[in-house]
């Protein structure tokens, strides 16, 4: 037969050959299968039994597939050196030669070398497969951008969710709730926990497929600076309130130990982040309820308290009496009065009181309203006056927390005759100016009303006649503090009474108060001050 007849139908088949190598290489966009039809081509084409292929990632050439050679596992970085020793002793470029894809690595045909034609077919073939191998790589990085995109839409959607959520609620427990959901369910978490230690608030303990013991002994491992941390397999983020770590969440292992990647880690925080502000903001709102309930309560005690001070004292024969209670806080703990013992009429006698009750706020003003009960139940029969306070001691006692208990002094006044006889228990001394000048203290006879049952008290007897003045008052006088924490003292107000005995009760009471508050000079008022003054008169 011709040689050229030969020729032209060896190259007619090489030329069919490609067409049906160019076919299957556009069929399909899948890199996987266009290498694979490569080297099946290649190898059953020119009767090669070891083939591989390396593509060129970044700056190096990685194995992307191989045939009938061990020891060239794919992703391995391509070694020229170790190509020769496996029996891979001829190298094709795949593509430009001043930018290639890739090489293809080939053994030695089972015929010898390569003819001329056969080489000319094996760089046509390159050629044809450089471009289906260049959209394939486009096509591949194409669904991976989009994958990535795909992800970050659900992670953006997932975030606005959490964001109307939060936005939806002023619970806190709820907030832990949609966080926990949202986090557990992005990554079908079957452990996780959440804890926080909110200062005044009640804490927030969940947790799944772990203790909440557990939980707290990882609060010493968090990283201060907000970054997360792993530890025992779990990855603890920390919840922040302003600068400060008030709490944390722990994430388990995902199934099948699939590792968490930056971006799950990016987006994670997020998530916490928003629902740490979400915290903030229901924690904030939990102490305005709070405060607006206990400014409602202070604000009634107040009423109440105001409502049990007498409008108005007596009109007693033979006597001029005022009063003034000025608090501290919006509900303070003193308490004066001047009750009738028996009938009332300004000819009969009659009980004054003042009294200083432990502590301030809404349990002194109960207990205000419990003492005044008292003592106009007890009045009401006409008993001594030391059966009135040790009876007021013992129901006192019987009636409130053992931390609770009040001073006062009464005296017994007889308006007519000016007889008068006091019990002081624990009270601030009263002070008896005569007219004369000269000053006696009603001293302390007892302990404390309603301190300690089954007490004694003992009752003092004294005369005030015309031109003498009484003032009882509380601590709040005495301990009236300048800023430099000098106190008022005894001396001073007896001292206020000494200069204005010659006048009526309201002005002397009104100089006491002067008195303090230019001594004080603007210092800040810790302590209730109340003080009732009695001048008897001719």
């Amino acid at each position: 037969m011709d040689a050229r007849l030969t020729d032209t139908r060896l190259d007619a088949t090489r030329l069919e050959s490609l067409l049906e190598s160019a076919k299957l290489l556009s069929s399909s966009l899948k890199l996987e299968d266009q290498l694979r039809h490569l080297l099946r081509t290649v190898m059953g084409r020119l009767l090669i039994m070891r083939a591989a292929v390396a593509l060129k990632e970044g700056d190096e050439l990685k194995i992307a597939l191989s045939r009938g050679v061990s020891g060239l596992p794919a992703g391995a970085v391509f070694d020229a050196t170790q190509a020769l020793t496996l029996g891979l002793d001829s190298i094709h470029t795949i593509g430009d030669e001043a930018g290639p894809l890739g090489i293809l690595a080939l053994g030695k045909p089972a015929r010898g070398a390569l003819e001329p034609g056969e080489v000319d077919f094996l760089e046509a073939l390159l050629s044809l497969a450089a471009a289906s191998i260049a959209n394939a790589r486009a096509h591949s990085d194409v669904i991976k951008s989009n994958r990535a995109l795909d992800q970050k839409i659900q992670e953006l959607r997932a975030l606005l969710d959490l964001v109307r959520g939060l936005a939806a609620t002023i619970d806190a427990d709820e907030v832990a709730q949609m966080l926990m959901l949202t986090l557990s369910g992005r990554w079908a978490v079957r452990k996780h926990g959440m804890l926080t230690w909110k200062e005044n608030q009640p804490p927030i303990a969940r947790a799944k497929g772990i203790e909440v013991q557990e939980l707290e002994t990882w609060r010493g491992l968090l990283d201060e600076s907000g970054n997360t941390v792993e530890a025992n397999g779990f990855l603890l983020f920390p919840l922040r309130s302003g600068e400060t770590i008030c709490g944390m969440v722990a994430l388990g292992p995902r199934p099948a130990n699939l590792a968490y990647s930056p971006s799950d880690l990016d987006f994670c925080t997020g998530l916490i982040a928003q629902a740490s502000v979400a915290l903030d903001n229901a924690w904030h709102f939990r102490d305005t309820l709070y405060r607006q309930q206990l400014e409602k309560e202070l604000t009634l005690a107040a009423s109440i308290q105001q409502d049990l001070f007498p409008k108005s004292l007596p009109d007693l024969r033979q006597s001029d009496i005022w009063a003034r209670n000025r608090q501290a806080r919006q509900v303070g703990g003193d308490y004066y009065d001047v009750l009738p013992i028996g009938p009332s009429g300004r000819d009969n006698p009659h009980l004054l009181c003042v009294a200083d009750i432990s502590g301030k706020g809404i349990s002194a003003s109960l207990l205000m309203a419990n003492i005044q009960a008292t003592l106009r139940a007890l009045l009401s029969s006409h008993p001594a006056l030391i059966d009135l306070a040790a009876r007021t001691n013992d129901l006192l006692y019987a009636s409130t927390p053992g931390n609770k208990y009040s001073t006062a002094i009464f005296v017994r006044y007889d308006p007519v005759s000016g007889k008068c006889e006091y019990v002081n228990g624990g009270h601030s001394d009263g002070i008896l100016l005569r007219a004369s000048g000269e000053v006696e203290m009603l001293t302390t006879t007892g302990l404390p009303i309603g301190l300690f049952p089954k007490r004694e008290y003992e009752v003092v007897e004294f005369d005030i006649h015309p031109g003498d003045v009484l003032m009882l008052y509380s601590d709040g006088v005495t301990d009236a503090c300048t800023v430099d924490d000098l106190e008022f003292g005894v001396e001073r107000a007896v001292e206020c009474v000494r200069r204005t005995v010659h006048l009526p009760a309201s002005e002397i009471l009104d100089h006491v108060f002067q008195s303090i508050d230019e001594f004080a000079a603007g210092a800040p008022q810790f302590d209730d001050i109340t003080v009732m003054v009695l001048k008897r008169t001719d």
